[in-house]
Formats: C-alpha cells, structure tokens, sequence
C-alpha cells in the first residue's frame, strides 16, 4: 500500500501477518490490475479453507486496499485475537440474526468512506464435497446495489493443502502453493436502480457466484459441477443399500 496511511495498528497487522506468509507460501498470483485503487470496493471471493483468509487479505493488501472483512462475530469474542479484529478495523457479524443487517451497515459506511470490503458470498467454507464454491448469500449483492461499488471476483486455491476443512488436517511447511487470482468487475448493470427484492437479489448472487464459479474452474483446469447448496443435499433421497 505504497503511499497510504496506515495505523499503528495496520502496520502491526503487516509486521505478524506478512513476513511468515511469504515463507510458507509460493504464490501464483495475477490481476492486480483490477482492483481499483480508489474509491469504494466490494471483493467477493469463494472459501475453501480457513486459511484462505490470511492469503486473500495478503493479496487485498498487495494490491493497494486495505481488506476489510465480514467475520462471524464469535471470533471477536475470542480475548486479544477480537481486540485486534476491532482495531484492525474488520467487521463482525452474528449469523442468523437482526444484528447480521448491523454488519450490512457497517460495510456501506465502509464503502461510503470509499474503503474496500472483502465478503465470502458463501458466508461459510464450502460445504461442496470436492472445494467448488456452493450457492451464495445475497449480503454482497445487497451492498452493490446500494452502493454501485465495483465487485471484483477474487479466486483462490491451495489454501486447502495447508488446512483441510473436511479432514481437519493441517500442513505447515515452507513454499506451499497458493493461487490467487482477481478478474474484472462482475457486470451487474442489469440490476441497477431495481429495487433490492429477493428475486433481484438472489439473481444477482447468482451472477456473481457464476463468475466466482468460471474463475476456479480456469484455475482448476476442470469444469466446475452443478450449483451445489446444503439444503438441496439434505433432501436428496438416500440410496439404500441391497443386502
């Protein structure tokens, strides 16, 4: 973030963060150039492991923008890890509650401020037994269409060779491979000045888990499955086994 002003506490965040990212990570990493240095900023990006968020914020942070990111609230409960979320100026949310439309209004004053917010659509890791990114929430669309913020897709993989969400294991050594690419803002023109019903909305999410969706599937080299979401896997049929 040459030339920009951080905080004690932003310089703090670099100093821990940084240095032991750049040993344990061998990056592959490429569009840059379209994260507008300026003015307002929604990322969205897919979630495949925990430790994605540290790569996607070192990213974020390369690029010139200082990441902002919606977090579960329970992690600011957690003592000294939530005092340093607050004063690194990341935005907690409670799931499943009125206090999740507090955290829509801390990301537009974010934005309003002309800062950068960074969301997982998912609003989880995925679920997607083989890491695609499952159907989305409509928080990031909510925001575009109050804000007319440029929404840039972030893909990122590898994160889960260092922790696996379905096994749980971890692997720490040096120069472990971690892809990240951004594309060019998500085109949702189409939807300005609608009102934000649940139609408009979910169309929209769509939109950009679509994008999210063609982006791993390039970096994956495969093409990516139907869109996969938890409630449609928990009504699937079992198969019963013939004895």
């Amino acid at each position: 973030m040459a030339g920009r002003d951080l905080s004690l506490w932003q310089r703090l965040a670099v100093g821990l963060i940084k240095p032991p990212l750049t040993v344990l990570t061998r990056r592959t990493w490429s569009g840059f150039e379209h994260v507008p240095q300026t003015g307002p900023v929604i990322i969205v990006a897919n979630h495949i492991s925990h430790a994605d968020t540290v790569a996607v914020a070192h990213f974020v942070y390369d690029s010139g923008r200082w990441p902002q990111f919606m977090i579960k609230s329970s992690v600011f409960k957690v003592p000294v890890v939530g005092y340093l979320m607050t004063k690194w100026t990341q935005i907690p949310v409670q799931r499943g509650s009125a206090d999740a439309a507090r955290a829509l209004e801390a990301s537009l004053k974010v934005l309003e401020e002309g800062g950068s917010v960074v969301i997982y659509p998912e609003g989880t890791t995925t679920k997607e037994p083989d890491l695609w990114p499952m159907r989305g929430k409509t928080g990031a669309a909510r925001l575009a269409l109050a804000t007319g913020a440029p929404v840039i897709p972030l893909v990122t993989w590898g994160a889960q060779d260092i922790f696996d969400p379905r096994t749980k294991k971890k692997r720490i050594r040096p120069r472990m491979p971690v892809t990240l690419v951004a594309g060019p803002p998500v085109d949702l023109s189409k939807w300005a000045g609608q009102a934000p019903t649940s139609q408009v909305l979910n169309e929209m999410t769509t939109e950009i888990m679509n994008r999210l969706r063609e982006m791993i599937s390039e970096v994956r080299g495969e093409p990516a499955p139907p869109i996969w979401s938890p409630q449609a896997a928990q009504q699937e049929p079992k198969v019963e086994e013939s004895s």
